[in-house]
């Protein structure tokens, strides 16, 4: 079986400004309008870590008018995300500044697409119950200024939103939610605590070891991914241990921006299909904690397949396991970045997780997110879904 696709694909339109320090120089960048949303988490942490009042006060030097929208969940909803684009309708906004983690990205892009485009959100999306209508106007054009190493939302065209009463976790896509401008300084990542620290970091690996697994691998992201995978596990474990390790903090933020290109180029696979049926259902679950729940069961299963053995032998030896000789041995090398992270007794149950639930997330999973159980090489069953949770719940 051919393990890399020899053809590809790829335009990423957003400017990266990556470095320490890097949101000093926003002030200096044209900006795409007159008026600013500024969209952050109901949490305290932007305010209490001056983040907000930095920005603000680029924005005033660059002679921008700017609103507050501090409402967005840490699982962001479908009715947040409508609530933000009217205030930037109502108020004239015509541009949009995430300042937070992916998140914050994520419903920023779903407020500058409905505020182009009023109407119920889930006009415009697919899903189960979604109507995928075509957008009449391009989104609001949006600066994303990342404050966490954790999903690469800061250079790709989609956000994921909750839509609670139908217990649909899925993604939002437009060629025009590329941000026009990435804000990538790690210094606005130091005072993440240990514990998201690493739920953020795992899920930037998950997205470069899903992209390498899956089956829509080509030369150029691979060399993204191999990088990314090697990166976060030499240095997940001490951004963990020290917050103030910059050196750490910047190789993570580099490993999650490469992580976000995987996306753009070949996107994510089931485990993140499944993880989004868990926390549709569970809105306090963690992303990033669901995936590290599942991740075990669900590599383990893939490597039963045989279907690109050489490929986790290779992930084994970039997470540092370099006497690597079979795929299990990756498995082995995620356990002991798992243990080094403090995250390798994540229990489903502590978040109200049921297996009495399982049957409904497995179909869940293929209904509202089935575009990545496809890009699997070979896609998992139902029961296959069912038993990776079964086996994963503690």
């Amino acid at each position: 079986m051919t393990q890399t696709n020899l053809d590809f694909t790829f335009a990423v339109p957003t400017q990266v400004f990556f470095g320490a320090g890097k949101l000093n120089i926003l002030h200096t960048l044209p900006m795409p309008g007159k008026k600013a949303l500024i969209v952050i988490s109901n949490g305290k942490s932007t305010r209490a870590n001056g983040y907000l009042d930095r920005t603000e006060k680029q924005l005033d030097d660059a002679g921008v008018a700017h609103i507050l929208f501090d409402k967005v969940q840490a699982n962001p909803l479908k009715a947040t995300a409508e609530e933000g684009a009217k205030v930037a309708r109502d108020n004239n906004c015509d541009f949009i500044v995430a300042l937070g983690g992916g998140s914050i990205m994520d419903c920023s892009k779903a407020i500058a697409l409905n505020a182009a485009n009023p109407g119920d959100l889930w006009d415009y999306v697919g899903g189960k119950t979604g109507k995928n209508k075509p957008t009449e106007k391009n989104p609001l054009p949006i600066i994303a200024i990342t404050t966490t190493a954790g999903t690469g939302s800061e250079v790709d065209s989609g956000g994921v939103i909750t839509n609670p009463e139908t217990h649909e976790k899925l993604g939002i896509m437009h060629p025009g939610l590329f941000p026009v401008y990435a804000i990538v300084d790690p210094e606005l990542m130091a005072t993440v605590p240990p514990r998201f620290t690493a739920f953020q970091g795992f899920d930037a690996l998950y997205h470069s070891l899903e992209g390498y697994v899956g089956r829509a691998n080509n030369p150029f992201s691979d060399m993204l991914e191999e990088t990314a995978i090697r990166t976060i596990g030499e240095y997940l474990p001490r951004a963990y241990s020290n917050g103030n390790d910059m050196e750490a903090r910047a190789r993570m933020a580099f490993a999650n921006t490469l992580s976000g290109y995987s996306m753009d180029f070949v996107g994510c696979t089931a485990e993140h299909s499944i993880e989004h049926a868990l926390s549709a259902y569970h809105q306090d679950l963690p992303h990033g904690a669901g995936l590290i729940i599942i991740s075990v069961a669900y590599f383990s299963k893939i490597i039963s397949q045989h279907v690109c053995n050489e490929r986790f032998i290779t992930m084994a030896k970039l997470l540092g396991n370099t006497n690597a000789t079979k795929p299990e041995d990756f498995i082995t090398a995620l356990k002991s970045l798992q243990k080094a992270c403090g995250v390798d007794n994540l229990k489903m149950s502590d978040y109200g997780i049921n297996p009495s639930e399982f049957d409904a997330m497995a179909t869940n999973a293929r209904e509202v997110m089935g575009g990545l159980m496809d890009l699997d090489r070979q896609p998992l069953t139902h029961d296959e879904v069912v038993e990776i949770l079964n086996k994963s719940y503690k």
